[in-house]
């Protein structure tokens, strides 16, 4: 009977503290709600209240304030990273902003270049080359054609003055046929009167 005893006894204590151990162990691990949970499953009744052991509701205490100092160093380093990434938009946006400022002079390069010596659009230049081509090509037809009616004119300025050449060659040898008939007359008159 006597071990009977000690075996109980015995194992009230364990059992004591094991709960001892397992209240101190739910204190101690576990989130916050069950926590409560297990303060409030621990607490004693009396009418309509609870009574809590005030070494586990400053346990509680510590628990909570240590859980909101983590809860507000880890809002406070979510805040620094939150302005160490908006910075890091804003350096970002600032160099896309330069980015697109240079791929715009780049473009604008690329679109224009200097022409004796002024700075101009290629959609300009090739504009302002079309109308000289054409220029040049209306002042060739224009020309073309002068050149055409030209070479008309004298050609047959060539015919006539070579038709007013056969004329008076023509005319010359009637006057120089004339001149020897009439020197010959003259000739055969001055003969007779001599015979």
């Amino acid at each position: 009977m006597k071990n009977y005893l000690l075996i109980v006894i015995i194992a009230f204590f364990s059992l004591n503290g094991g709960l001892s151990a397992q209240e101190e162990g739910s204190l101690n691990s576990g989130t916050i709600s069950s926590q409560f949970d297990y303060l409030n499953s621990v607490s004693n009744n009396y009418q309509e209240f609870k009574v809590v052991k005030k070494a586990n509701l400053d346990r509680l205490r510590k628990n909570v304030t240590d859980s909101l100092n983590v809860f507000k160093d880890e809002l406070a380093s979510i805040n620094i990273d939150l302005k160490q990434n908006r910075e890091q938009i804003a350096k970002l946006e600032a160099q896309i902003s330069e980015v697109q400022e240079e791929l715009l002079k780049a473009e604008e390069a690329r679109d224009s270049f200097s022409f004796l010596g002024i700075p101009i659009h290629k959609s300009a230049y090739s504009s302002l080359m079309w109308t000289i081509v054409l220029g040049l090509l209306g002042a060739f037809l224009f020309f073309l054609y002068q050149y055409s009616q030209s070479h008309k004119v004298i050609s047959k300025a060539r015919k006539d003055l070579e038709e007013t050449r056969e004329e008076f060659d023509q005319h010359r040898k009637n006057t120089l046929e004339r001149e020897r008939k009439l020197k010959r007359e003259l000739v055969d008159a001055l003969n007779q009167k001599i015979i």
